[in-house]
């Protein structure tokens, strides 16, 4: 596979719009035929845009996340199950550039350069809540281990090159995995220590086509229909020491983990409300009729009634603010990045918390308000205008905001600052 290299956050942007418009053209069908995007997550790849975040060092943009924030918002405003496939591959680039081994990087950032995609193998269902994770690392032949699970909501994976798992060390002694060739702040190196149902976590990089490893399209959500957020099982799949890297360790000390990861959530979620509200301007404009009485006070079509234009501006300015917040969260997150500590880190992860908690609260009721501004007609299941609304509710559904105001309520409160479990 090849794949364009983009030089700067400019080219990023250029490309990303570039491509919203022309998934924009195909998404309404796509919904509602579920019919899986595999030409137009190829078109991403070549692209470029998958690997804008492979640090310069390594030959890649390392575009700020302000830039990448918004190539998110455009994707989602065009199509939002397609927004959603690549969100967890950048989440887990950043997993090797916090705690893969110099090897490490070098070799799946190449990957990354080339167009090969990631995809995610994390949640379970039936355990006592979302970290429960009951996936095992267990140690194998020849310096090698072997993983056993079932993974649920594995969005990209069907559609990935690589698929990142979660799981924990089984009992018994590890080969070494970590950080042991490079210095890089935060990272540790050592063995795997003996552990039981509650040994740390890692990530286990492993093919798409590996023996035991099977993906499956059964995910039948009512919105995010195309995402194939399916199931993945993983039977007795070898995996090779250094296509491990020590997750656990990704929380000790200041990080960013969780706020880019949430970032990238929030990104969509604007990204659902704007194109929510373009598609009901548009509406309007082209297709609504004016309300009676609007016609006898002397408003001619419906994008002239005064309660309607009313309604739009307050729906204009919640989109607004949802974007202002999310650009002030990237920057929290730039300048974090800039200068790491524990106070820096909380201040972005607070930043991001805020933007996540107003974009899912626009994204719902801009979806929703769609069918109150265009009127009866819009109810018609063939324009699939409903898809706004079923995207935005399934998507918030992620982690719960409220959550998130109770951190954010403490940190203004107490200055309490937020954990670091990787969803704030």
């Amino acid at each position: 596979m090849g794949a364009h290299v983009i030089a700067d956050d400019a080219e990023a942007l250029a490309v990303a719009a570039g491509l919203a418009v022309a998934f924009r053209a195909g998404a309404a069908a796509r919904d509602a035929e579920r019919a899986l995007p595999r030409a137009e997550v190829d078109r991403l790849s070549a692209s470029g845009l998958l690997a804008v975040s492979v640090p310069r060092a390594y030959g890649g943009a390392e575009v700020s996340a302000r830039t990448l924030a918004e190539i998110f918002r455009l994707l989602a405003a065009a199509d939002p199950s397609l927004a959603q496939i690549p969100q967890s591959h950048f989440v887990y680039v950043n997993v090797l550039l916090r705690q893969g081994t110099l090897e490490q990087r070098k070799f799946f950032l190449g990957e990354v350069l080339a167009g090969r995609r990631f995809g995610n193998a994390q949640s379970e269902k039936g355990t006592r809540h979302v970290q429960d994770i009951r996936t095992r690392l267990t140690p194998g032949p020849a310096g090698s281990y072997v993983l056993t699970g079932e993974k649920h909501y594995a969005t990209g994976a069907l559609f990935a090159d690589w698929i990142p798992v979660l799981a924990r060390v089984g009992t018994g002694e590890g080969p070494a995995v970590g950080p042991a060739s490079d210095s890089t702040p935060g990272s540790a190196s050592g063995s795997v220590e003996s552990a039981g149902v509650d040994g740390p976590l890692h990530v286990a990089y492993v093919r798409r086509d590996a023996p035991g490893v099977t993906v499956v399209d059964d995910w039948d959500g009512m919105g995010q229909r195309t995402t194939a957020s399916g199931t993945v099982r993983l039977a007795e799949v070898a995996v090779a020491a250094d296509r491990v890297v020590p997750h656990h360790l990704t929380f000790e000390g200041p990080q960013l983990h969780g706020a880019v990861a949430q970032l990238l959530h929030a990104a969509i979620d604007v990204g659902i409300a704007s194109g929510a509200l373009e598609e009901a301007a548009a509406f309007v404009r082209t297709s609504s009729r004016p309300w009676f009485e609007a016609v006898g006070e002397g408003y001619g079509t419906a994008a002239e009634d005064p309660l309607l234009v009313q309604r739009f501006g307050e729906l204009a300015v919640q989109v607004r603010a949802s974007a202002a917040l999310l650009a002030a969260a990237a920057d929290a997150v730039d300048a974090a990045r800039a200068d790491l500590t524990d106070a820096t880190a909380a201040e972005a992860s607070i930043a991001v918390a805020a933007a996540k908690v107003h974009a899912a609260g626009t994204a719902v009721e801009t979806g929703s308000a769609l069918f109150e501004v265009t009127g009866t007609r819009a109810a018609q299941d063939g324009l699939n205008l409903h898809r706004y609304w079923r995207d935005a509710r399934t998507h918030t559904l992620h982690d719960p905001v409220r959550w998130k105001v109770w951190h954010i309520g403490r940190y203004a409160l107490t200055g309490t600052r937020p954990p670091r479990h990787g969803l704030l």
